[in-house]
């Protein structure tokens, strides 16, 4: 570790008091103290992103609650320290969150964190997200820097319910990765994919959320554990679809 590197916890900043409730705001500050303090110390986040953990980490998660529905079920695989999935269960404590991650260095973190803040509607789980597949659904799964969409709608489609969407954290690529994706797109049946740029309006980097739905939810079945078969010429013309009808919204 850079000895010159502070694990001070940043003062909490005014825009954090916009993202979560005067009521959680004191869980996200104790969430921000273990990041930059244990989570620091056990190699689980660079301490080099220590003094922008707010507006880098909670803040940019937090917007991704503006595509979850009140009352959801959420899975979030890979979770890492938590982000987003933590930072969602204190802004939203109506949500369900299961957090999906295979190393025990990180759930331990997770599960000590979830302890501390009494977080009650949070449920960890060591392993990979593939073998929750055909035993659980949920209305949302999100992720954030997990996988490229190619790979990542193999492990989280088989989460997302009927009328369920995967909801993805992503960066500057994210239409290629759209694009690189076509066919796995048209292979799972999904429904256009939909890029929302989140809190463009405050002073913070705006989230770019990827939401991909399913195309038909009324020929989606269960349990669904493995990749559905489509044959190549279903693919090529689903793909081409998509290709030219990704939906950009913007959300502030």
């Amino acid at each position: 570790m850079d000895p010159h590197v502070s694990r001070e916890t940043p003062s909490t900043p005014e825009v954090a008091r916009r993202a979560f409730a005067s009521d959680r705001l004191p869980l996200a500050e104790r969430y921000a103290e273990l990041l930059a303090t244990d989570g620091v110390v056990r190699g689980l986040i660079g301490p080099r992103e220590t003094p922008r953990l707010w507006d880098r980490h909670l803040v940019n998660c937090a917007l991704l609650g503006e595509l979850i529905p009140e009352g959801a079920t959420v899975c979030d695989i890979g979770s890492g320290a938590g982000l987003p999935g933590l930072v969602l269960a204190i802004a939203r404590p109506d949500l369900t969150m299961t957090l999906v991650e295979p190393l025990l260095r990180r759930t331990t973190f997770l599960e000590e964190v979830t302890a501390d803040l009494a977080l009650d509607h949070v449920e960890v789980v060591r392993g990979r997200a593939d073998a929750l597949h055909g035993a659980r659904t949920f209305d949302v799964v999100t992720s954030r820097a997990v996988a490229p969409l190619e790979r990542l709608l193999g492990w989280s489609m088989p989460l997302v319910s009927p009328a369920g969407a995967l909801v993805a954290m992503k960066g500057t690529s994210v239409d290629e990765e759209i694009a690189a994706a076509a066919d796995e797109l048209a292979r799972w049946g999904c429904a256009p994919p939909e890029v929302s740029l989140l809190g463009e309006d405050w002073p913070v980097s705006p989230t770019v959320a990827l939401r991909v739905a399913w195309g038909d939810p009324s020929r989606v079945s269960w349990p669904l554990a493995t990749s559905p078969a489509r044959s190549g010429s279903q693919r090529q013309r689903s793909a081409s679809r998509g290709r030219s009808t990704v939906k950009r919204r913007r959300r502030t």
